[in-house]
């Protein structure tokens, strides 16, 4: 038989059930009826409490498919350049990243234009699968000429910062970083390394890093998770 209980006991119990990770990021809480049952309310009294995490940020509600706990969203504070592994670490959470791929090959016309070095001059390309406590957010490809960064051919980045290892290895800090985002759709290999469909969105960013005294450092493509990544920038008006 349903015991009566307030409202804000149904709210605090779930509350603590989200904030010990009883239910993982993106995924669907039970159904109302069997929810409702748990935890000894009526289902009126149940959706007060939903409602109230909703309003939190707590919970997303969809109309055909029930409740979910939200998927965490990084993104730069608005015009502040963060790597990464700073995004993550700002939020409380554990960066990784999976070295897939760490070559010296010859620049692209286009890369070389970009980084001011000879065409098919020696770059570094590291290819890594980034996360957050384990869930793959972004695949990142970043070129770097190998004069300027030559300790990162061979360097273990698994689970590192590449802006703090350049800076450490390479004697190379960036500055600021040129940044362009546009939207797009998963294929095939996209989806199966972000752990997403095809044809579900992404958002990708392509970028010239530099130095404070205007050297370009590298260059990079940032696939991100459509429901993972937000973009902030601050816009201001000409005079």
């Amino acid at each position: 038989m349903t015991t009566s209980r307030a409202p804000d006991q149904a709210y605090e119990q779930l509350r603590h059930d989200l904030t010990v990770g009883r239910f993982a990021a993106g995924a669907r809480l039970p159904g109302e009826r069997d929810l409702a049952a748990e935890l000894g309310v009526s289902r009126a009294t149940l959706r007060q409490a939903l409602s109230r995490l909703e309003a939190d940020g707590a919970l997303q509600r969809s109309a055909q498919r029930g409740w979910f706990v939200p998927r965490q969203v990084v993104g730069e504070p608005p015009s502040t350049l963060q790597s990464f592994t700073e995004m993550a670490r700002a939020r409380g959470l554990t960066p990784t990243a999976k070295v897939l791929r760490q070559q010296v090959r010859a620049a692209t016309l286009e890369e070389a234009g970009k980084l001011h070095i000879a065409p098919a001059s020696p770059v570094i390309e590291i290819d890594r699968l980034r996360g957050m406590d384990g869930t793959p957010v972004c695949f990142d490809v970043v070129v770097l000429p190998e004069q300027r960064a030559a300790a990162l051919a061979t360097a273990d980045l698994t689970d590192a910062s590449l802006y703090e290892q350049l800076r450490e290895r390479c004697g190379v800090t960036i500055h600021r970083s040129a940044y362009t985002l546009m939207a797009d759709v998963a294929d095939a290999d996209t989806a199966a390394l972000l752990g997403t469909r095809v044809g579900a969105a992404v958002l990708v960013g392509d970028e010239v890093a530099y130095t404070s005294a205007g050297t370009p450092v590298l260059v990079g493509r940032n696939t991100y998770r459509g429901d993972a990544y937000r973009f902030e920038a601050d816009l201001f008006r000409g005079a």
